[in-house]
Protein backbone atom coordinates (compact mmCIF):
# COMPACT_ATOMS: atom_id res chain seq x y z
CA UNK A 1 0.00 0.00 0.00
CA UNK A 2 1.26 3.63 -0.71
CA UNK A 3 2.15 6.27 1.54
CA UNK A 4 -1.35 8.17 2.62
CA UNK A 5 -0.83 11.93 2.90
CA UNK A 6 -2.96 14.66 3.50
CA UNK A 7 -1.87 18.46 4.77
CA UNK A 8 0.95 17.81 7.89
CA UNK A 9 -1.03 13.79 8.34
CA UNK A 10 1.61 10.82 6.55
CA UNK A 11 1.14 6.96 7.56
CA UNK A 12 4.03 5.10 6.14
CA UNK A 13 3.00 1.42 5.30
CA UNK A 14 6.27 0.25 4.87
CA UNK A 15 7.41 0.83 8.10
CA UNK A 16 5.76 -1.28 10.32
CA UNK A 17 8.45 -4.01 11.37
CA UNK A 18 7.98 -7.43 9.29
CA UNK A 19 5.35 -9.90 10.73
CA UNK A 20 4.59 -7.53 13.14
CA UNK A 21 0.35 -7.75 14.08
CA UNK A 22 -1.76 -5.05 15.35
CA UNK A 23 -5.21 -4.45 15.88
CA UNK A 24 -5.99 -0.76 14.56
CA UNK A 25 -3.39 1.35 12.66
CA UNK A 26 -4.51 4.17 15.42
CA UNK A 27 -6.35 4.36 17.94
CA UNK A 28 -8.31 7.59 18.67
CA UNK A 29 -9.03 8.20 22.67
CA UNK A 30 -11.68 10.35 23.18
CA UNK A 31 -15.05 11.04 21.35
CA UNK A 32 -15.30 14.83 21.52
CA UNK A 33 -15.05 17.36 19.09
CA UNK A 34 -11.26 16.81 18.21
CA UNK A 35 -12.13 13.06 18.37
CA UNK A 36 -15.04 12.75 15.80
CA UNK A 37 -13.10 14.89 13.72
CA UNK A 38 -9.74 12.78 13.73
CA UNK A 39 -11.83 9.71 13.31
CA UNK A 40 -13.68 11.72 10.12
CA UNK A 41 -9.86 12.52 8.54
CA UNK A 42 -8.61 9.24 9.18
CA UNK A 43 -11.54 7.05 7.47
CA UNK A 44 -11.78 9.26 4.74
CA UNK A 45 -7.49 7.85 4.30
CA UNK A 46 -9.16 4.59 4.32
CA UNK A 47 -7.03 4.01 7.79
CA UNK A 48 -8.06 1.43 10.01
CA UNK A 49 -8.84 3.19 13.09
CA UNK A 50 -11.19 3.58 15.96
CA UNK A 51 -11.93 5.62 19.07
CA UNK A 52 -12.42 4.50 22.50
CA UNK A 53 -14.32 6.93 25.33
CA UNK A 54 -15.02 6.35 28.35
CA UNK A 55 -18.30 7.58 28.48
CA UNK A 56 -21.55 6.25 27.18
CA UNK A 57 -21.92 8.20 23.49
CA UNK A 58 -19.93 10.55 21.74
CA UNK A 59 -19.68 14.35 22.79
CA UNK A 60 -16.80 14.59 25.13
CA UNK A 61 -16.82 18.01 27.19
CA UNK A 62 -20.89 18.40 25.91
CA UNK A 63 -22.11 15.17 26.88
CA UNK A 64 -21.04 15.03 30.23
CA UNK A 65 -21.06 18.90 31.34
CA UNK A 66 -25.08 19.12 31.60
CA UNK A 67 -25.12 21.57 34.25
CA UNK A 68 -27.60 25.08 33.72
CA UNK A 69 -26.07 27.35 31.85
CA UNK A 70 -23.15 25.30 30.12
CA UNK A 71 -22.42 27.02 26.49
CA UNK A 72 -20.01 28.05 24.07
CA UNK A 73 -18.05 30.78 25.13
CA UNK A 74 -17.19 31.95 22.08
CA UNK A 75 -19.37 32.56 18.85
CA UNK A 76 -21.34 29.25 17.66
CA UNK A 77 -19.74 28.82 14.15
CA UNK A 78 -16.51 28.86 15.77
CA UNK A 79 -16.87 25.40 17.08
CA UNK A 80 -18.11 24.19 13.79
CA UNK A 81 -16.35 21.99 11.44
CA UNK A 82 -15.34 23.26 8.21
CA UNK A 83 -14.51 19.84 6.36
CA UNK A 84 -17.77 19.83 4.96
CA UNK A 85 -19.49 22.67 2.70
CA UNK A 86 -22.56 20.36 2.94
CA UNK A 87 -22.53 20.61 7.02
CA UNK A 88 -21.84 23.98 6.61
CA UNK A 89 -25.25 25.34 4.74
CA UNK A 90 -27.39 22.14 6.46
CA UNK A 91 -26.81 23.08 10.09
CA UNK A 92 -27.79 27.01 11.54
CA UNK A 93 -27.12 27.65 14.97
CA UNK A 94 -29.88 28.63 16.89
CA UNK A 95 -28.38 30.94 19.18
CA UNK A 96 -24.39 33.39 18.78
CA UNK A 97 -23.38 31.18 22.13
CA UNK A 98 -25.14 27.80 21.44
CA UNK A 99 -26.08 25.98 24.54
CA UNK A 100 -24.97 22.49 25.81
CA UNK A 101 -28.20 20.18 23.86
CA UNK A 102 -27.89 22.21 20.83
CA UNK A 103 -24.11 21.31 21.19
CA UNK A 104 -24.37 17.95 21.97
CA UNK A 105 -26.94 17.21 19.06
CA UNK A 106 -24.68 19.03 16.66
CA UNK A 107 -22.22 16.15 17.50
CA UNK A 108 -24.41 13.75 17.06
CA UNK A 109 -25.87 14.64 13.62
CA UNK A 110 -21.81 14.89 12.39
CA UNK A 111 -21.13 12.05 13.72
CA UNK A 112 -24.98 9.94 11.96
CA UNK A 113 -24.47 11.72 8.72
CA UNK A 114 -20.72 10.10 8.31
CA UNK A 115 -21.66 6.81 9.86
CA UNK A 116 -18.85 7.37 12.40
CA UNK A 117 -20.65 6.33 15.36
CA UNK A 118 -19.85 2.54 14.07
CA UNK A 119 -16.31 3.41 14.13
CA UNK A 120 -16.59 4.33 18.23
CA UNK A 121 -16.13 1.97 21.27
CA UNK A 122 -17.82 3.66 24.33
CA UNK A 123 -17.79 2.71 28.00
CA UNK A 124 -13.82 1.79 27.35
CA UNK A 125 -11.85 3.34 30.06
CA UNK A 126 -8.11 3.39 29.02
CA UNK A 127 -6.37 2.07 32.30
CA UNK A 128 -2.54 2.17 30.53
CA UNK A 129 -0.70 2.54 27.11
CA UNK A 130 2.57 1.38 26.55
CA UNK A 131 4.74 0.93 23.83
CA UNK A 132 6.00 -2.33 22.82
CA UNK A 133 9.54 -1.54 21.41
CA UNK A 134 9.95 -5.31 19.95
CA UNK A 135 7.18 -5.08 17.83
CA UNK A 136 6.79 -1.31 17.25
CA UNK A 137 3.48 -0.52 18.68
CA UNK A 138 1.61 0.31 21.57
CA UNK A 139 -0.52 -2.13 23.47
CA UNK A 140 -3.51 -0.27 25.70
CA UNK A 141 -5.23 -2.20 28.86
CA UNK A 142 -8.55 -1.08 28.71
CA UNK A 143 -10.89 -1.46 31.93
CA UNK A 144 -13.09 -4.22 30.69
CA UNK A 145 -9.88 -6.24 30.45
CA UNK A 146 -9.04 -6.41 26.60
CA UNK A 147 -5.54 -5.24 25.52
CA UNK A 148 -5.38 -3.66 22.30
CA UNK A 149 -2.75 -3.14 20.04
CA UNK A 150 -2.04 -0.10 17.05
CA UNK A 151 1.05 1.77 15.58
CA UNK A 152 -0.52 5.09 16.35
CA UNK A 153 -2.31 6.42 19.09
CA UNK A 154 -4.15 10.30 18.56
CA UNK A 155 -4.68 12.11 22.41
CA UNK A 156 -8.06 13.54 21.96
CA UNK A 157 -9.09 14.03 25.88
CA UNK A 158 -9.23 17.60 25.39
CA UNK A 159 -8.92 20.14 28.92
CA UNK A 160 -12.41 19.25 30.71
CA UNK A 161 -12.04 15.87 30.81
CA UNK A 162 -10.99 14.80 34.57
CA UNK A 163 -12.57 16.79 37.18
CA UNK A 164 -10.97 17.82 40.11
CA UNK A 165 -12.74 17.79 43.05
CA UNK A 166 -11.66 20.09 46.39
CA UNK A 167 -10.19 18.24 49.74
CA UNK A 168 -12.49 19.89 52.12
CA UNK A 169 -13.26 18.57 55.63
CA UNK A 170 -17.15 16.74 56.09
CA UNK A 171 -17.95 16.17 52.47
CA UNK A 172 -18.14 12.31 52.87
CA UNK A 173 -20.31 12.83 55.37
CA UNK A 174 -22.83 15.85 53.87
CA UNK A 175 -26.02 14.49 53.71
CA UNK A 176 -27.26 16.60 50.94
CA UNK A 177 -27.19 16.46 46.99
CA UNK A 178 -23.92 17.01 46.07
CA UNK A 179 -21.62 16.42 42.77
CA UNK A 180 -19.12 18.48 40.47
CA UNK A 181 -20.57 19.80 37.32
CA UNK A 182 -19.36 17.70 34.88
CA UNK A 183 -21.10 14.60 36.58
CA UNK A 184 -24.17 16.54 36.59
CA UNK A 185 -27.28 14.46 36.89
CA UNK A 186 -28.91 13.69 33.71
CA UNK A 187 -32.32 13.77 34.93
CA UNK A 188 -33.43 17.52 36.35
CA UNK A 189 -31.70 18.61 39.49
CA UNK A 190 -34.88 20.46 41.92
CA UNK A 191 -33.06 23.82 43.42
CA UNK A 192 -36.09 25.47 44.26
CA UNK A 193 -36.73 26.78 47.93
CA UNK A 194 -32.82 25.20 48.73
CA UNK A 195 -29.86 26.30 50.04
CA UNK A 196 -27.36 26.03 47.43
CA UNK A 197 -23.46 26.88 47.79
CA UNK A 198 -21.24 26.71 44.35
CA UNK A 199 -17.54 25.91 45.09
CA UNK A 200 -15.39 28.12 42.26
CA UNK A 201 -15.72 31.02 40.36
CA UNK A 202 -14.69 30.56 36.98
CA UNK A 203 -16.54 30.15 33.94
CA UNK A 204 -18.68 27.23 34.48
CA UNK A 205 -19.42 29.15 38.27
CA UNK A 206 -20.63 32.01 36.30
CA UNK A 207 -22.77 30.10 34.24
CA UNK A 208 -24.06 28.34 36.35
CA UNK A 209 -24.93 31.16 39.29
CA UNK A 210 -26.51 32.85 36.28
CA UNK A 211 -29.37 30.31 35.71
CA UNK A 212 -30.04 29.27 38.95
CA UNK A 213 -29.55 32.27 41.61
CA UNK A 214 -33.45 33.57 40.75
CA UNK A 215 -34.77 29.94 42.00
Amino acid sequence: MPNISTRNVTIDHKSAKPGSQYDYEVIVIGAGVAGIYQIKLLKDLGINATVLDAAEDLGGTWYNNRYPGARFDSESYTYGYSFSKEVLNEWHWKEQFSGQPENLRYLNYVADKFELRKYMQFNCQVEAANFDETNDLWRLKIGDGRELTCRFVIMALGLLSIPTLPRIKGMDTFKGQSFHTFHWPHEPVEMIGKKVAVIGTGATAIQLIAEIADK
